[in-house]
């Protein structure tokens, strides 16, 4: 079992607006300054940007990374997902691994994270676990989010790399959905 590590973390959202701002967790995030914002022109290769369409997935390797480049949250609505393609393809992409959301919309639902979700889980993965506390105290569900999750995010961040943390996905798909 690794050693605790306490990060802090820039996170920047890339809002795209296509969402009611009254229910939208990025724009709470933004509004609770727990992230800056950021413009699509702004995004650069150094960023880590949470992507579906990454190669690799998030892992402790990219701490150090996300500790001096920052962590970008791209918000845009699942059903358009292509549409926020420009912004999720600029800066190193990383995939977040299974994780369960918890958010309203898409209770249950495997992947399917408000962009609040995802930036808490990347910090978590990240060693920066007071960070991501901090950041999912900003919604009713934020708890029940990590409750579900926990052990999930325990694994991933306790992951060497990228091939890891997809080694631990399996496993931990494998033992939910009785695939041998």
């Amino acid at each position: 079992m690794k050693q605790s590590v306490s990060v802090q973390i820039p996170v920047y959202i890339s809002n795209f607006k296509t969402c009611n701002p009254k229910i939208c967790t990025a724009v709470r995030v933004l509004k609770f300054k727990k992230a800056k914002p950021i413009l699509i022109e702004q995004i650069n290769p150094k960023h880590i940007v949470l992507t579906p369409f990454a190669e690799y997935a998030l892992s402790p390797i990219d701490r150090e990374r996300a500790k001096i480049h920052g962590l970008v949250g791209v918000d845009c609505s699942w059903n358009d997902i292509e549409g926020g393609r420009k912004a999720l393809d600029k800066g190193t992409g990383r995939a977040l691994p299974f994780l369960i959301a918890a958010n309203p919309n898409n209770y249950g639902t495997p992947s399917k994270l408000s962009t609040l979700e995802a930036v808490a889980s990347a910090l978590y993965i990240l060693g920066s676990e007071k960070q991501s506390r901090a950041m999912l105290s900003l919604v009713s569900w934020g708890n029940e989010f990590h409750k579900i999750n926990e052990d999930y995010l325990k694994k991933y961040s306790e992951a060497n790399d990228s091939s890891d943390v997809i080694k631990i996905q399996k496993k931990i798909m494998d033992k939910l959905y009785n695939e041998k």
